[in-house]
């Protein structure tokens, strides 16, 4: 029987900019911390599909993609276990109600982004803010 590579786990992550600023959900299950909304790509699921399906279960949002902005893939993204997450801009309406893995939702500008940011979504938005990519 020939054996199957380990691989890292496909993931993504929605920045979804309202006129308000952007939407971040403070996370239910560990790692905590507040985090994009987002998660992993289900089997036979495009990556565009993923994301707009884990905005609408942890947000309530229905959102409308503007474009791919990065791929990370550190293996020390994630403490559980090595993950690459595609990131992408959307555009949504409405105000965000958390469901699902989100116990919280909330808005934020770059001035007003909470302390305890998960994963790496800090240098993250760092990078978006900053036009880096």
């Amino acid at each position: 029987m020939q054996s199957v590579p380990k691989t890292p786990l496909l993931t993504v992550d929605a920045i979804i900019e309202l006129p308000e600023g952007i939407v971040l959900i403070k996370r239910k299950n560990p790692p905590p911390g507040w985090a994009f909304p987002g998660g992993f790509v289900d089997y036979g699921e495009t990556l565009e599909d993923a994301v707009i399906r884990e905005a609408r279960e942890e947000t309530g949002l229905d959102i409308t993609l503007v474009r791919q902005f990065h791929t990370y893939s550190s293996p020390e993204r994630d403490s559980r276990h090595h993950t690459v997450s595609t990131i992408f801009i959307a555009t949504a309406s409405g105000t965000p109600v958390a469901a699902d893995d989100a116990k919280e939702a909330g808005v934020f500008t770059r001035d007003t982004l909470p302390e305890d940011i998960a994963f790496d979504h800090r240098e993250i938005l760092d990078d978006y803010f900053s036009g880096t990519f």
